[in-house]
């Protein structure tokens, strides 16, 4: 069974997971972002599926469409936002490394309160 987890930003599933992968569908609702973080043991390529994300890596801001990745490596600040007022924003995030647990985040900005 895959894991579902619902987020104030949207949801993910976790697709399929090793020892050292963990594949998520990570849906991002309109005019909302995740949090601008980064983490000490995993890199992560995210592949748009749908509509158009605004990512933030390491201070810096462009856009990625359906069709087209990027790539983050171990400590690269990063965010994804969904820009769109009406679309889902869909994309596929493979995450490699060798610890993918929720603490190994580091939060600099958030909208929902939630860094520590």
């Amino acid at each position: 069974m895959n894991e579902f987890d619902q987020r104030p930003w949207g949801n993910y599933t976790v697709l399929d997971e090793g020892k050292n992968f963990k594949v998520k569908r990570i849906e991002v609702l309109p005019e909302k972002r995740l949090s601008y973080q980064r983490h000490t043991r995993r890199a992560e390529h995210w592949f748009v599926v749908r509509g158009i994300a605004k990512v933030t890596l390491n201070d810096r801001e462009f856009l990625v469409k359906t069709g087209e990745y990027v790539d983050i490596a171990i400590m690269d600040k990063h965010r994804v936002e969904n820009p769109d007022s009406k679309e889902l924003l869909i994309f596929i995030e493979t995450q490699t490394g060798d610890y993918f647990g929720e603490d190994d985040i580091e939060r600099f900005e958030d909208d929902f309160g939630r860094i520590a």
